[in-house]
Parts: C-alpha cells; sequence; structure tokens
C-alpha cells in the first residue's frame, strides 16, 4: 500500500507540472482578458477540489454519526482541512483575477458572498474540533458539518440562479458556451492534477489524523487506568 501510494504522489507530481505547462505555454490567450485569464486554469480546478473535499466531509460524516467510527471521523477531519485549503486558493485567485477584469476587488455577489460563507462554516469546523474540550465534539462536527455542506450546491447554482458579476457558465450554460479545444484540454489536465492533488493531502492528513487520535485514546485509557488505581 505504501509503495502504491507513493507511485500515486509521483503520478500527481508529473500530472501537476504537465496541467502547468498546458495552462501557462499550451493554451491560448483568451481575446478580452488576455493573460490574466490564465488564472482560470487554478482557480476553478481548486473550486472544484474544495467541493470534492466538502462532500467526502459530508460522507463521513454521516457515515460517523451512524457507525461512531474512528475512521470515519479521521477522514472527515482531513478532508475538511484540505477543503478549507483549497477554498482559500479560490478566495484568494478570485480577487486577483477580478481587479483587472472588473475593476474591482470584491462585491457582494451570490457566488463570491456563499463561497465566502462556505469558507467560514468550515473554518467554524475546523476550529471547533481544535479547541471544544468537550465529549462531544465529534458529534456536534458532523452535525455542522452536514449542515455546512448545504452550502456547496448553492455557491455552484448561484450564477444560474442569481444575477451576479460571474458571467454565465462557461460549460453548459447554453448556446454560445463553451471554451476553445486547447483551452478545454488545459482545464481538464488542471483539473485532473488538482484532484489528485487534494487526494494525496486528504491521505496523508488523515494518517496524522488517526495518529492523533489513538494516541488521544491512549493517554485518556491511561488517565482512566490510573484513577482506577
Amino acid at each position: 500500500m505504501k509503495q502504491l501510494f507513493i507511485a500515486f504522489v509521483v503520478l500527481t507530481l508529473g500530472l501537476l507540472a504537465f496541467s502547468t505547462y498546458q495552462a501557462l505555454f499550451v493554451a491560448p490567450t483568451e481575446q478580452t482578458m488576455g493573460e490574466v485569464q490564465r488564472i482560470f486554469y487554478y482557480h476553478v480546478p481548486s473550486a472544484w477540489t474544495a467541493g470534492v473535499c466538502f462532500f467526502v466531509n459530508f460522507l463521513t460524516s454521516v457515515v460517523y454519526l451512524w457507525k461512531r467510527n474512528l475512521a470515519s471521523d479521521a477522514l472527515a477531519a482531513a478532508s475538511a482541512g484540505v477543503g478549507v485549503m483549497f477554498c482559500t486558493i479560490v478566495l484568494i485567485t478570485g480577487p486577483i483575477w477580478a481587479r483587472p477584469v472588473w475593476g474591482i476587488w470584491w462585491t457582494w455577489d451570490a457566488r463570491l458572498t456563499t463561497t465566502l460563507v462556505l469558507w467560514l462554516i468550515y473554518v467554524s469546523y475546523l476550529v471547533l474540533r481544535r479547541f471544544s474540550a468537550g465529549g462531544q465534539t465529534q458529534v456536534l462536527a458532523a452535525a455542522l458539518a452536514i449542515f455546512g455542506f448545504v452550502d456547496v450546491p448553492i455557491v455552484y447554482m448561484s450564477i444560474r440562479w442569481f444575477r451576479t458579476q460571474h458571467p454565465s457558465p462557461v460549460m453548459g450554460g447554453g448556446e454560445n458556451s463553451g471554451l476553445d479545444p486547447a483551452m478545454l484540454h488545459a482545464f481538464f489536465w488542471n483539473l485532473a492534477a488538482f484532484t489528485c492533488v487534494g487526494i494525496v493531502l486528504m491521505v496523508v492528513r488523515y494518517r496524522l489524523q488517526m495518529l492523533e487520535e489513538k494516541v488521544e485514546a491512549t493517554h485518556a485509557a491511561a488517565a482512566l487506568q490510573g484513577g482506577a488505581q
């Protein structure tokens, strides 16, 4: 299993290098926005990967409330942390892209606002797990995760449901939507690369979380045994 993971990491690094080459040198320059449009190849895959992580967090939180097993709780914590990281990248690259294109760093439109709310929800989830000392911390965190995931489809559908500063969907947006084939190839390469990076980080964080929880369980058992004596 360890060798398989190492091979996957090497594959991910190669894929990340190739996708970066595709985004920076192969994809043509967008006619209206120019070079700054290349942030698209990192902004959107980051948003996708954050959504995947939050979906994993949602599923594992449901499993934890059902089974109360250590592994699902550890994976929920790991996926939330990685999801927050990618969501942070979205909130950083978005304004960098918006400034030269829209002339503003930020506006309170539906997509931006719901994304910020999503980030705040999962940051709150991590803070709860980190600083809560009660015996029901995992249960409360799982409930918050299930509640928080409701915002993920709202973020995705916001540009379809509301009039926003964001343009209509580039893909699946109806007539005249879509990308140049070279742009589309670069986009999908980056989508695959960022997804693989997210998987690698979740696996690493999951293993660390399992170790932390096992150490805490050992200390708790030792404290109970010492108290009994």
